[in-house]
């Protein structure tokens, strides 16, 4: 089958997301079956579509990138990516927002957060999404998202027909490609400290405070807790737990540090109260961390029974989950073995055969529209 995809290259212009991630991941593994010449992939014409001016490399062998238009950001996929794309083609929107009117487009929605966590989202970003979702839920000929409870979030919160959603999923392969930063421990003050890593944002939902929460209730934790990310202490409040020092506030970290963080940590710490994937409790796993993990949402569905889960709104539960882990090595190991089958279940080469049989789907029905139409 023939067939010209475009893709909507916004994510190659930004500061990376863990929905850019996926989107770089997909991108770059359809080259790779590209320039293997995969069966899968014959005839099909690959763009990247990206706005005007954007200071991004030719980074692939057989997927060419494209600017487009006069205009940036919204207006630029809402109106420039929209003309950009032949009647005939299909254009893939990888990080949750597309041409809100366009037919021949496949999206991938990753949950319904704006809705179930609003306090996480600006008054402007809810308004967008609370008018796109359900334009795109209707005029896109595919929605695809990453777990089944993203699923039924997308049929509920923005009533997409089911029929209409396929899943795919996600992996943590990239994660191996990373070199560990040898003085990485060192610089942040944990080598020989026993500690518990956490992967903190300031979105109210990823929950951090909880793990203040857990710690304040401790005497003396036996252990540090490193959190990493766009998190400090001044997001917490008052808690006595943020200036304690057993808790390490890292700032952003590159992923040679975060690396080899993971690869330091007694365990890893989840204790996010929604989410439509969650990539860092795999990423962890893959590197040989025990995880403690939030029983709610997708993350259940993601992580098997390759975690230790506690209710992310009991601080009592956190505290003994906590210590349980930091003090039985043990399970940590059991943890650890069964993670790392978790995290090697998926591969980026199968998320991409999947998005790719999800466009072709797209060609198909576009075919059948047009002729009933004509």
């Amino acid at each position: 089958m023939s067939l010209d995809l475009y893709i909507n290259g916004r994510f190659l212009t930004r500061r990376m997301t863990g929905v850019d991630r996926v989107a770089i991941e997909i991108t770059a593994a359809i080259d790779t079956l590209l320039a293997a010449g995969d069966p899968a992939v014959e005839g099909l014409r690959v763009t990247v579509l990206v706005p005007p001016g954007a200071a991004v490399e030719q980074r692939y062998r057989h997927i060419t990138i494209v600017p487009v238009g006069t205009r940036q950001g919204t207006l630029w996929e809402q109106l420039d990516l929209a003309r950009a794309v032949p009647a005939d083609g299909v254009l893939l929107n990888l990080c949750n927002t597309g041409p809100a009117f366009m037919r021949n487009q496949v999206v991938a929605i990753h949950d319904a957060g704006t809705e179930r966590m609003p306090a996480g989202f600006s008054r402007s970003f809810r308004w967008w999404y609370k008018v796109l979702m359900p334009l795109l839920g209707r005029s896109a000929r595919r929605i695809i998202t990453v777990s089944q409870f993203s699923a039924r979030e997308l049929q509920q919160v923005f009533g997409i027909p089911a029929a209409k959603i396929g899943v795919i999923v996600e992996s943590v392969e990239h994660i191996h490609r990373v070199v560990p930063d040898a003085g990485a421990l060192q610089k942040f003050g944990l080598e020989g400290q026993p500690y518990l890593l956490a992967v903190s944002s300031m979105a109210a939902h990823k929950n951090f405070q909880l793990i203040l929460d857990a710690l304040a209730l401790m005497d003396t934790p036996p252990f540090h807790v490193a959190i990493a990310g766009g998190g400090n202490a001044r997001i917490f409040g008052g808690n006595p737990a943020a200036t304690s020092d057993r808790v390490h506030w890292l700032g952003y970290v590159s992923d040679a540090e975060l690396r080899a963080l993971y690869g330091g940590a007694r365990g890893f710490v989840f204790p996010s109260l929604y989410e439509g994937y969650g990539l860092p409790p795999l990423e962890a796993m893959a590197c040989g961390c025990p995880v403690l993990a939030s029983n709610a949402a997708s993350i259940p569905e993601v992580c098997g029974d390759a975690a230790l889960y506690f209710d992310p709104r009991d601080a009592v539960a956190l505290k003994d989950a906590m210590l349980k882990l930091a003090g039985d090595p043990e399970l940590r190991g059991q943890l650890s073995a069964r993670g790392a089958q978790q995290a090697a279940r998926t591969t980026w080469e199968a998320s991409a055969r999947q998005v790719l049989t999800e466009c072709g789907m797209s060609a198909v029905q576009d075919k059948k529209y047009s002729s009933a139409t004509n």
